[in-house]
C-alpha cells in the first residue's frame, strides 16, 4: 500500500481540516500492511493529533496510551507529554479542544523565494554586522595607539602585543574546533544523538523538502543534523563556518508544532548559516575581549611605582577609556545578536514563503516550554544550557504559554504583546537580552504575511490599536518614577554629600560629611525597599493570567496580590538545592521567589530541608508580582493546611539602610 493516505492526511491535519484527517489517516493506519514501520508510526502520531484537534479525546487519549507501550523510547516520550496536553484539555475545555483556533483566513504564499522588506522593528544585519565589527575595531584599534603613544617604554607595548596576540590565536583555534568541542558537549551533557535526513523526513516531509531546497539553491552543504531527546521545544545552530554547521533540535518540537511549523524553524536556522553568524559574532566576541584586556592592562601599569606621574595618568585615561569602550562592546554584541534573530526570521519567511507559520511556531514554542515546566518538577537543563542560542528567550516563555494555553481566543495573546510593544519597561528589557520580545518578532513576521498578500495570523493591527489607547503618560510616570525608585539610595546619598558638604563649610568639620553621606545612602536604601514592595496587607485574589494580561506591569514596583494554587516543583533548573517554586493555579504557571533572612545561606538550607516537601500541595501566598520579559512573585507567606512558611524579600535592604545609618550616627558621635 503507497504512503499517498498518509501524506494526504498529513496535509489535512497541517490545514486544521481534523475530520478529513481523521478519515484519511485513520485509514491509511488501517490497511498499512507494515505495523513495524516508520510511516505506521508516523500516522498514528498523527491520527492521534487529529482525534484531538476533532474534540474526540477519548479516541487521542486511547491510542496514545498505545504509543506509550511502544519499544522506542522517543515515541514513549512524545506520547507521555501528547497525554499531559489532553488531560490538561480535558480540565480547562468546555466541550471542544483546549488548543486555540488559529486564524483561518490567515495561510501562505503559493511561492517560496518572494523578496520581503525588513519592517522598522528589524534593522538590516549587513548593516547591524558592519556597524558592529567597525565600531568594535576602531575602540580597539584607537586603544592599542593610545596605550602605545602614552606608554614610552617597551615592557608595556611588549605585554599588550603578546596579550592580543595569544587571544587572537586562542579565539582563532577555538572558532575552528568550536564544533567538536559543542559535538562533545551535546553528546555529555544532552545525548544528542546524530539522524540523516530520512530520519527528518519521517517526522516532518516539509522540513526534509525544504532543507534540500534551500541547500541547493544556496549551494551549501547539508548541516549536520541532531536531535535532543527532550520534550521542551527548542532548536539551535552551531559551528564555525556554513561548511561545517549543525542544526540541532528537541523532541518536543515535533511534539508541539505541526509539519509546516517545523520546517519554519529549521529554515530560521538556515538562516543563521547563510549569513555567516558564527563568524560574525565571533569575530565581535574577540574584539570586546581584547577592550577587555587592555583595560586590564592599563589599569595594572598606571598603578606601577616606577612609572613617571605623566605616565601614570594617561593610563588611567586610557584604563577607563577602555572599559568604557568594553561595556558599549558588549551592548553592541546583544544589538547585533538580536539582529540576527530577525534576519533569520526573514530568510524563513522568504525561503517558505510562510510568516504565518513561524509567527504559529514561536507562540507553540512558548506553549511547549511552559507545558513541560508544568508537567516536570525540575526545569531543562537542555533550555537552561542552551538559553542564547535558542530560537527564543525560553525564560520569557511563560506569559505567552500561559495565555495560549489559557484560552480558546488566540487573540487574547495581543495582551502579551500590547506589553512588549509598548511598555518602557519592555524596551530596557530587550536592550539587555539576545533575543527581541516575541510580540516585535511577530509583528515583524505580520508585515511579512501583509506583503505577501496573505491573511495574517494575528490581527497585530489591533494590538496597536490597544496599546495606543493605554495612557501613555502613565507609562511614562511609572517607568521614570521606578527608575528612581530603584536608584534611590544613590540619589539619597548624593542628597546627604550636599548636605554634608553645606555642613561642612558653615561648621568647618570634615566628619560631618561622611555621616551625612551614609544618612542618605541608608535612608535611601530603606525608602527603596518600601516602595519596591507597597504594603501586602491590602493585597487582593488574583489570578496568574489577569497578571500577565497587564500591560502597566514592572520588573520594580511589585503589585501586592493573593494567589491560590498547587506548587508543582522547584524553579532552578539543576539545582536540587534551589529555593524557587513553580506555582500553578487553573490559570497558568509562576516562579515564586523564596528569601531568607539569613541570605544565600539560609536560602540553601530551605531549599534543602523544606522545598521537597512542599511539592504537590496546595497553597494560598501573598506576595508581590512583578512583570518583566519572564514574570515572577516574590512571596511573603505561603499557607497550607499542614505549614505555613514565611519569606523576606525586604528583610536586607531594611538591614542594610537602617546599618548604614547606626554607621554613620556612630561615626558622627566619634567625632564630636
Amino acid at each position: 500500500m503507497s504512503t499517498d493516505l498518509l501524506n494526504k492526511g498529513l496535509q489535512a491535519l497541517q490545514q486544521q481540516q481534523y475530520s478529513e484527517a481523521v478519515s484519511l489517516l485513520g485509514n491509511f493506519c488501517q490497511h498499512y500492511p507494515d505495523r513495524n514501520s516508520d510511516f505506521y508510526v508516523q500516522g498514528l502520531i498523527a491520527l492521534a493529533r487529529a482525534y484531538r484537534g476533532n474534540g474526540q479525546q477519548e479516541k487521542a487519549i486511547t491510542l496514545a496510551q498505545t504509543l506509550q507501550k511502544h519499544s522506542n523510547r522517543e515515541i514513549q516520550q512524545w506520547a507521555k507529554s501528547f497525554l499531559s496536553i489532553v488531560n490538561q484539555d480535558e480540565i480547562n475545555s468546555s466541550g471542544h479542544s483546549k488548543e486555540p483556533e488559529f486564524n483561518k483566513i490567515a495561510g501562505r504564499a503559493e511561492q517560496t523565494g518572494v523578496r520581503l522588506m525588513m519592517p522598522k522593528v528589524a534593522d538590516n544585519l549587513a548593516f547591524a554586522s558592519t556597524f558592529t565589527i567597525t565600531l568594535l575595531l576602531g575602540m580597539v584599534l584607537s586603544l592599542c595607539l593610545g596605550v602605545f603613544l602614552i606608554s614610552g617604554g617597551e615592557n608595556p607595548l611588549l605585554g599588550l602585543m603578546i596579550s592580543v596576540a595569544v587571544t587572537l590565536v586562542f579565539n582563532g583555534v577555538t572558532f575552528f574546533l568550536s564544533p567538536v568541542i559543542m559535538d562533545s558537549t551535546q553528546k555529555l551533557l544532552y545525548q544528542t544523538r546524530w539522524v540523516n535526513l530520512a530520519e527528518i523526513k519521517r517526522r516532518s516531509p516539509e522540513a526534509a523538502e525544504m532543507i534540500l531546497r534551500v541547500c541547493r539553491e544556496r549551494q551549501l552543504v547539508h548541516p549536520r543534523l541532531g536531535i535532543i531527546d527532550d520534550q521542551n521545544p527548542t532548536a539551535f545552530t552551531y559551528g564555525s563556518l556554513p561548511g561545517n554547521a549543525r542544526i540541532v533540535v528537541s523532541q518536543g518540537l515535533f511534539t508541539y508544532l505541526d509539519d509546516d511549523e517545523i520546517a519554519t524553524v529549521y529554515a530560521h536556522e538556515l538562516g543563521h548559516i547563510v549569513h555567516w553568524d558564527f563568524a560574525i559574532m565571533t569575530l565581535a566576541s574577540t574584539l570586546v575581549q581584547i577592550t577587555y584586556l587592555i583595560y586590564l592592562f592599563a589599569r595594572r601599569w598606571s598603578h606601577r611605582g616606577n612609572s613617571d606621574n605623566k605616565l601614570k595618568d594617561g593610563l588611567k585615561v586610557a584604563s577607563i577609556a577602555a572599559y568604557f569602550f568594553y561595556i558599549i562592546g558588549t551592548y553592541l554584541m546583544l544589538y547585533l545578536s538580536r539582529t540576527r534573530e530577525y534576519s533569520a526570521d526573514h530568510f524563513a519567511a522568504e525561503v517558505t514563503g510562510n510568516p504565518n507559520g513561524l509567527s504559529r511556531a514561536l507562540v507553540k514554542i512558548a506553549y511547549g516550554i511552559t507545558e513541560e515546566l508544568t508537567n516536570n518538577s525540575e526545569p531543562s537543563q537542555v533550555l537552561e544550557g542552551t538559553r542564547a542560542l535558542g530560537i527564543c528567550d525560553a525564560k520569557g516563555a511563560a506569559t505567552t504559554g500561559t495565555i495560549y494555553g489559557s484560552s480558546a481566543e488566540v487573540q487574547r495573546l495581543g495582551k502579551v504583546f500590547v506589553w512588549d510593544l509598548f511598555n518602557p519597561w519592555a524596551k530596557l528589557a530587550e536592550f539587555n537580552s539576545t533575543h527581541p520580545l516575541t510580540g516585535k518578532r511577530i509583528q515583524a513576521l505580520s508585515t511579512y504575511a501583509e506583503q505577501m498578500g496573505i491573511g495574517s495570523q494575528f490581527n497585530m493591527a489591533s494590538v496597536i490599536k490597544e496599546g495606543n489607547k493605554l495612557n501613555k503618560q502613565k507609562l511614562l510616570n511609572n517607568f521614570f518614577g521606578e527608575l528612581i525608585i530603584s536608584n534611590s539610595h544613590i540619589i539619597g546619598g548624593i542628597l546627604g554629600f550636599i548636605f554634608g558638604l553645606t555642613l561642612t563649610i558653615f561648621l568647618n568639620n570634615t566628619g560631618l560629611l561622611i555621616s551625612s553621606i551614609a544618612w542618605g545612602f541608608g535612608g535611601g536604601f530603606i525608602l527603596k525597599t518600601l516602595l519596591l514592595y507597597p504594603d501586602f496587607k491590602k493585597a487582593q485574589f488574583s489570578d496568574i493570567l489577569t497578571l500577565m494580561c497587564d500591560p502597566y506591569g514592572s520588573p520594580v514596583r511589585g503589585k501586592a496580590v493573593q494567589l491560590k494554587g498547587t506548587l508543582i516543583g522547584r524553579g532552578d533548573a539543576g539545582y536540587s538545592f534551589g529555593s524557587d517554586l513553580k506555582l500553578q493555579d487553573q490559570t497558568g504557571m509562576i516562579f515564586t521567589r523564596y528569601t531568607s533572612r539569613f541570605g544565600a545561606i539560609g536560602n540553601f538550607f530551605f531549599g534543602a530541608n523544606q522545598v521537597e516537601s512542599l511539592i504537590g500541595t496546595p497553597v494560598g501566598t501573598v506576595g508581590w508580582f512583578r512583570r518583566g520579559v519572564a514574570p515572577w512573585f516574590d512571596f511573603m507567606e505561603l499557607y497550607g493546611k499542614e505549614k505555613n512558611v514565611k519569606s523576606y524579600p525586604r528583610f536586607s535592604g531594611l538591614i542594610t539602610g537602617f546599618g548604614i545609618i547606626i554607621l554613620g550616627i556612630v561615626f558622627t558621635l566619634r567625632v564630636f
